[in-house]
């Protein structure tokens, strides 16, 4: 993990980079992206899920 001087230096590049406005913006969009990745990754798990639940029924009928 960063420590609190690098997320600080981070910070302060990223507004000098983008500038005040533009923050929020970014904020949000990276929000969203976070967001979209996880409920695909979580479909992909309950995907997974639900294949090894058939497997195993169908395993334990035979």
């Amino acid at each position: 993990m960063i420590g609190t001087g690098s997320a600080i230096v981070i910070a302060a590049a990223a507004l000098v980079m983008f500038g005040p406005k533009k923050l929020p913006e970014l904020g949000r969009a990276a929000g969203r992206t976070l967001r979209e990745f996880k409920n695909a990754t979580q479909g992909l798990m309950d995907e997974d899920d639900k294949k090894e639940k058939e497997a195993s029924k169908t395993h334990e009928q035979k």
